[in-house]
């Protein structure tokens, strides 16, 4: 028998409140938890995207971020990126960079996101159970399909918001290379 996954309830600036089970966050936006993302890029600027398992209670079917979870109780961003890292596309690295942070709230729960950025060319080994497919993208073709119900709504605001914030990802033919991706810097506060 497996145990429900605990996560934190926390404030708008990531301090924790509480921590209750998964099945009580999801399903009352007016509870935050942290997630963390990890927007994997390889070196010609492409964005590897994940399909969901049309098993999944969040988004069935559709393209999303390329990894993204739940921050565990007391667990660092940091290691909790890299473990979902490994987790959804079996790659491990220390070349992880923050980009953001942000909250995102719909009618099912509420986000607070904290977005890092890698560049990896593979090979990944994703989890069939939570994954139907990967591949790259890139960036214009990411553009065109915006609002056709193909990409998670989650991921639809997430690649906006990094376009707006690299604007040379968003100007370039596949995206570009990306050396400079690594300047990263603390998450700046959530809005």
């Amino acid at each position: 028998m497996s145990t429900e996954e605990l996560l934190e309830i926390v404030d708008r600036h990531g301090n924790t409140i509480d921590i209750a089970p998964r099945s009580v966050i999801h399903g009352n936006p007016s509870l935050i938890h942290k997630v963390v993302h990890a927007l994997v890029f390889n070196e010609s600027g492409e964005l590897l995207l994940q399909k969901r398992s049309a098993n999944k209670d969040v988004a069935p079917g559709k393209w999303d971020t390329s990894v993204g979870g739940h921050a565990a109780p007391a667990e660092s961003l940091l290691i909790a990126a890299q473990r979902e890292m490994q987790e959804e596309i079996g790659i491990i690295t220390d070349k992880i960079s923050p980009l953001y942070s942000y909250i995102l709230s719909n009618s099912y729960e509420t986000e607070l996101v904290y977005s890092y950025v890698c560049i990896h060319n593979g090979p990944f080994s994703f989890n069939r159970e939570e994954i139907d497919e990967i591949r790259f993208w890139n960036i214009p073709e990411i553009k065109k399909v915006i609002g056709q119900k193909i990409l998670s709504d989650n991921f639809e605001f997430e690649i906006n918001r990094c376009l707006s914030f690299h604007t040379h990802i968003a100007s370039s033919p596949a995206g570009g290379p990306m050396p400079d991706i690594f300047k990263g810097t603390p998450f700046p506060q959530a809005r």
